[in-house]
């Protein structure tokens, strides 16, 4: 039987590094251990440390400030080249110079349903929390958000009043993802849909459905219905981009 090839002491202390910021132990914005903290951890040099926190933050895991140390990056990292990147619509209307307003309609903890497939796919026949939202931009509608969390992935979620944080940002802000998965599509607003979004029964919304996990975990499902006239798609790639 071969011998299996003992891991490098840099590759070791990435890998403890990945291990904590992927399991979601060091969440974004948590301060990693100081140079000279893991350096008399794994009894190493300086110069092995700084090579694995600057490997680390050329990734896009970490980010490292003068004088103030590294944290985990709140930007999520990209471990896998996604078409899009997930947006913080809060942020991302106030940045417009609008005001951003949040209104949760429904929330619950629930066994997920057996004929909804985005429901299994997330937790199979486990628990998730579902919640129904409306965003808004200068107190008028913008989109109408239907979310999924598993508990599994993200227990803190539980405790978290979804009435003043949405949900979105808060994930943004809170949880580490590896991988994201887009749809989108173009749907007419229905009876209900229309009621909320304040116009007509039939005017065209932007979908987007999105899934992402860490590792091989499920951590949210979410479709985003925006009036198609208030919100605009934009993808930047540049030659030498596959086709």
């Amino acid at each position: 039987m071969k011998n299996r090839k003992v891991p490098s002491l840099n590759q070791r202390i990435r890998g403890d590094i990945e291990g904590r910021i992927l399991s979601g132990e060091w969440a974004p914005g948590f301060r990693i251990p100081y140079e000279h903290e893991l350096m008399a951890q794994y009894g190493c040099s300086r110069m092995t440390v700084n090579k694995v926190l600057t490997a680390l933050a050329e990734s896009g895991m970490i980010e490292r400030r003068r004088r103030a140390g590294s944290f985990v990056a709140r930007q999520p990292p990209h471990l896998e080249q996604v078409a899009l990147e997930i947006p913080d619509i809060a942020l991302a209307v106030n940045e417009r110079g609008h005001r951003y307003g949040f209104r949760l309609l429904e929330r619950q903890l629930r066994r997920a349903d057996a004929a909804a497939p985005e429901e299994l796919r997330l937790v199979g026949e486990g628990e998730l929390l579902a919640m129904r939202c409306l965003h808004l931009a200068d107190d008028r509608p913008l989109a109408l958000e239907r979310r999924l969390i598993n508990p599994e992935a993200v227990p803190e979620t539980l405790a978290v009043d979804f009435s003043t944080h949405a949900p979105g940002s808060w994930l943004l802000q809170n949880v580490s993802w590896t991988r994201g998965q887009h749809r989108i599509s173009a749907v007419a607003a229905t009876a209900a849909e229309a009621a909320l979004l304040e116009v007509p029964v039939g005017t065209a919304c932007l979908v987007i459905d999105r899934q992402t996990w860490r590792g091989e975990m499920p951590i949210t499902w979410v479709r985003q219905k925006f009036l198609g006239d208030a919100y605009d798609l934009v993808a930047r790639f540049a030659p030498g981009n596959k086709l």
